[in-house]
């Protein structure tokens, strides 16, 4: 008789835990979603201090930035001899918006 009272645990339990996977899931892909961003943003930087270095202009580079991560800004920093970039992101993951930023430097007179 002890197994009718236990009829429909497992469902119960299922039921409880699918949610709790799928959120875990969705964070996992949130969070390579983030550093995918990130991965770009540091590509662009570096591809713009070196363009800056060479000396073309920062219409260029900005432009450049627009095309890899739409909606990312460029920032340029001074550095002594350096031209240094930093490209901001503002991915959303799970509705919140992050800001993801990288920053890369060049030697050039340009």
């Amino acid at each position: 008789m002890r197994a009718g009272r236990d009829r429909g645990s497992v469902t119960a339990e299922i039921a409880v835990a699918v949610p709790a996977i799928v959120l875990v899931l969705a964070v996992c892909l949130g969070g390579v979603s983030a550093a995918l961003v990130r991965a770009q943003a540091q590509d662009a930087a570096a591809v713009a201090a070196r363009m800056l270095a060479r000396g073309e202009p920062e219409s260029t580079a900005r432009a450049h930035v627009g095309r890899v991560l739409p909606g990312a800004t460029l920032a340029l920093e001074p550095a002594d001899d350096l031209r240094c970039a930093r490209v901001t992101a503002h991915p959303r993951v799970l509705g919140v918006a992050l800001a993801v930023s990288a920053r890369a430097c060049a030697l050039g007179g340009g």
